[in-house]
Order: structure tokens, then C-alpha cells, then sequence
């Protein structure tokens, strides 16, 4: 049986890789400008902002959770790290800043659903609209210029000739896959979201690796919402809105059911990726935004249906 479901788990992976792959060679033919180095860097930037936020978001949806506060918590750093550099505060203090108000945005999340008892959905949900609100109301509805050079770095410098955010999205995907697979409370995520009484029984301190979870998510956020001021150089209170649909995409199509316990990071990686060359290659065919919201929703439908069927489930 374990076998079996080895061998589903590895024709899924190797059919993401398939499709991603028929993108390409589709592309290739069909566009002058997409296997252009300029726009391969265009990928890779449009992806570092989905890909760090999915990761946080697949050590949530294994433990049988779902964060939709990420895009809040996003907006918040933001505004957060623009007005303290328009303040004088130095960049790194600044980013430090927001990430313990992010962190503790996370915790709440946590607390609400570990301790508290929320669904996680229920309690994301509240958490993302009182997010949202406490940008606004922070900035006063109002962007903050960030001028900042060595801030800026961050979404727009280069290292080795390397994008930053795309070197970002390398750390966070590697420590992502140490943390999953390598360590004891990589083990007690895919246990919470196997059976959560289970795990209990086990001596599995739940809520306390349930709360982890919920603040690494907001961790994730913090980077995405850092990378993206800096690349705009604004702090933006509308900044991250759906985004976390995004996350939560690449991370369904990249193989984690949605009832928790079964997933990879491999597989989110490829969910991510193969997000990112469907929206470009859509986005060089001049085809209407809307109509890639359709198409998103749609891989979503059938990434989930793929899970039901692999599991044998039935609605």
C-alpha cells in the first residue's frame, strides 16, 4: 500500500515536471521573447514572490490548516518598514520591526486555532480583514515612498548577477526542505495533519507545533512583503491582496492535500513554477487577467480532484 503510494506521488511530480516542460516547448514556438534571458529573469522575479509565500503556506495545509491572513500580513510589513525608513530608522532595524509585529500576527493565528479552538479558515479569515484594516488605518489609506538605497536592495539588487529575491526564494525553499524533512518537527507536521488524536497520543505537543506553524507562515509573508516594497519602492496598505490564493494554488497543484498529511515542498516548488510560466506565457499571448483567474481556478478544481481520486475519497 505504502508502495503504491509512493509510486502515485512520483508519476504526480513527474507529471508537473511533464506539463511545465509542454509550457515551455509551446512557448518557445509560439514567442520570440519568452526564452529570452530578460524574460526568464522576469519568471524567476514573479515566482520568488508566490514561492516564498507557498512555502509557508505548505507547512499550514499539512497540518490540515489554511492562512489566508499571508496577504494582510504582507500589506502590514510594508507600511510598517516605510514609515520607520521614512522616520530615519535604519533599514535593518526597520525590517526587524516588522518582522516581530508579522511574527506576532502569526501567533495570533496560531493561538486562535490551536488553543482557542477556531477553524482555521474561520480564524484566517478574521485575522486577514483586521490585518487589512489595521494597514489602512496605520498609513492612513497613504503609500510611504521608501528611498532608501541599501534597502532597495533587497527587491532590486543583484548578487553574482543573480536577482536577489530569486537567491531568497532558494534559501527559504532549501531551509523549507530541511526543516520538512529533516527534523523532528517536519515529523510532527505530517502527523497533525494525519491524524491530530493520533499524534496527541504520541506525546505530540500539537498546539504548540499547530502556533509554529501559523508564525512561520507570517515569516514567509514578512519576506514577500519586504521583496515587494523594496521592489517598488513603496510601502503599499493595498499591497498582497490575493496573493494568498496564489500560495494556496501552487501549493494544491504541487501535490498537499488540502485535508493535510500528504505533500512535499518538491511538489510545491513545481506547483509554484508552473504557475509562474502559465501567467507569463499567458500574459505574452495578451490574454485578459480574468480570464487567467479562470484558468487558475481551474487548475485548483483539478488539482484537488486529483487528491480525492488518489485517495480513494468520494464527495
Amino acid at each position: 500500500m505504502a508502495q503504491k503510494k509512493d509510486m502515485g506521488k512520483i508519476l504526480r511530480q513527474f507529471g508537473l515536471v511533464f506539463v511545465a516542460l509542454i509550457i515551455i516547448i509551446f512557448m518557445s514556438i509560439t514567442s520570440d521573447v519568452f526564452l529570452t534571458s530578460q524574460n526568464i529573469i522576469n519568471i524567476l522575479r514573479q515566482i520568488s514572490i508566490n514561492g516564498i509565500l507557498a512555502v509557508g503556506m505548505t507547512f499550514v495545509i499539512l497540518t490540515g490548516g489554511i492562512d489566508l491572513s499571508v496577504g494582510s500580513v504582507f500589506a502590514i510589513t510594508g507600511v510598517i518598514v516605510g514609515s520607520l525608513l521614512q522616520s530615519g530608522t535604519n533599514w535593518f532595524l526597520a525590517s526587524l520591526a516588522a518582522l516581530a509585529i508579522s511574527m506576532v500576527c502569526g501567533a495570533i493565528n496560531g493561538w486562535l486555532i490551536s488553543y482557542v479552538g477556531f477553524q482555521p479558515f474561520i480564524a484566517t479569515l478574521s485575522t486577514m480583514t483586521i490585518g487589512r484594516g489595521f494597514a489602512q488605518v496605520y498609513s492612513n489609506g497613504k503609500p510611504y515612498t521608501i528611498s532608501d538605497p541599501s534597502f532597495k536592495v533587497i527587491g532590486q539588487g543583484n548578487f553574482l548577477g543573480i536577482p536577489v529575491p530569486i537567491i531568497l526564494l532558494v534559501i527559504f525553499c532549501v531551509i523549507g526542505m530541511i526543516i520538512l524533512t529533516m527534523t523532528t518537527f517536519g515529523r510532527y507536521v505530517f502527523a497533525i495533519g494525519g491524524n491530530i488524536n493520533a499524534a496527541k497520543l504520541s506525546g505530540v505537543r500539537t498546539q504548540k507545533v499547530q502556533l509554529m506553524v501559523y508564525v512561520l507562515s507570517s515569516v514567509c509573508a514578512w519576506m514577500v512583503g519586504l521583496i515587494l516594497a523594496a521592489r517598488i519602492s513603496s510601502g503599499q496598505p493595498t499591497a498582497g491582496e490575493s496573493y494568498e490564493m496564489d500560495a494556496i494554488a501552487a501549493t494544491a497543484i504541487g501535490g498537499t492535500s488540502m485535508n493535510g498529511g500528504i505533500g512535499s515542498l518538491t511538489g510545491t516548488i513545481c506547483g509554484f513554477v508552473i504557475l509562474g510560466l502559465l501567467q507569463n506565457s499567458m500574459n505574452l499571448m495578451n490574454i485578459n487577467s480574468f480570464w487567467q483567474q479562470i484558468v487558475k481556478g481551474l487548475l485548483i478544481i483539478i488539482a484537488v480532484f486529483l487528491d480525492m481520486r488518489t485517495k480513494g475519497k468520494k464527495n
